[in-house]
């Protein structure tokens, strides 16, 4: 979850950088396409963090893997089903009628859910994408559970409409209409939804050690919401890992700069792992 001006001020997902704090540079990307032929999957199902929805995931994932010519598809709300169970059904569905594995990801607690669905479902997976981790195991004191919980008292005691508008009253404008829009979105499921997801554990890092797939990470290193040192953690876990940085700097005037440190971060584990042995994924049913 990203703070901007107070815990109940929360939005999770949009942790932004212009390109000049992406460690791994917009250049890495035009030469990483070299690898391109190696990717083991041409489509990725992206999931939102608690709060947000695949609008913003979207225009943070769009086009940096449509540049590397894999397909996006980011499940909408679920509805008719608890978010976490929602959004994984939605992965098991895309899976079950893609004939190759595939890519899975997301964005803080869409990291979290996609993460845990790859340990799940090994031979389904072809990779990770995980920007903003917030915490593994149980989430304890983890500062985006806590701002997770804060907002859903918000929300429960002043309502949807009230609670909005004090959380966008002194945030940027691009963050107030992130929030308007999928905070309206969510509707009176708001807060128990950011209830569920801040006491819903993550995979442990022992569990992330046996995911044998390609993984990129990403973290924002100045932010005190998904601590850099949780997405560290992750990145040494997984064995077929990279990790890319960016900071928050240029919040709000380039959303796909988070999506560049994470694809980029990807491409750089399949050229690794390409590089130091055959690495095959076949579909298992």
């Amino acid at each position: 979850m990203l703070p901007c001006s107070g815990a109940s001020r929360i939005f999770e997902g949009p942790c932004l950088s212009s390109v000049a704090g992406v460690h791994t540079r917009e250049t890495g990307l035009r030469q990483d396409r070299n690898v391109t032929s190696a990717i083991p999957a041409r489509t990725a199902v992206l999931l939102p963090g608690t709060g947000s929805d695949e609008v913003f995931v979207r225009a943070v994932f769009g086009d940096p893997l449509s540049g590397i010519g894999v397909r996006l598809v980011t499940p909408g709300i679920p509805r008719d089903a608890e978010l976490a169970e929602g959004y994984l059904a939605a992965l098991d569905a895309v899976a079950a009628e893609t004939d190759a594995p595939i890519v899975v990801g997301g964005i803080s607690f869409g990291a979290h859910l996609a993460a845990e669905w790859a340990v799940a479902h090994p031979g389904r997976c072809a990779g990770l994408l995980a920007a903003l981790p917030a915490w593994n195991s149980s989430p304890g004191s983890a500062p985006a559970s806590l701002a997770a919980t804060l907002s859903a008292d918000l929300v429960a005691r002043d309502g949807l409409e009230a609670a909005l508008a004090g959380s966008v009253a002194d945030v940027p404008p691009w963050l107030a209409e992130e929030l308007s829009r999928a905070w309206r979105r969510h509707g009176d499921g708001l807060a128990g939804r950011l209830r569920a997801a801040a006491r819903r554990p993550a995979p442990s890092l022992a569990a992330l050690s046996g995911l044998r797939v390609p993984a990129g990470v990403a973290t924002c290193v100045d932010d005190p919401i998904h601590p850099p040192k949780v997405a560290h953690e992750w990145a040494s876990a997984l064995p077929m890992s990279s990790i890319g940085e960016t900071t928050l700097t240029a919040l709000g005037t380039d959303f796909a700069s988070l999506g560049r440190a994470t694809v980029l971060a990807w491409l750089r584990a399949v050229r690794q792992n390409r590089l130091s042995g055959p690495f095959v994924v076949r579909k298992v049913h």
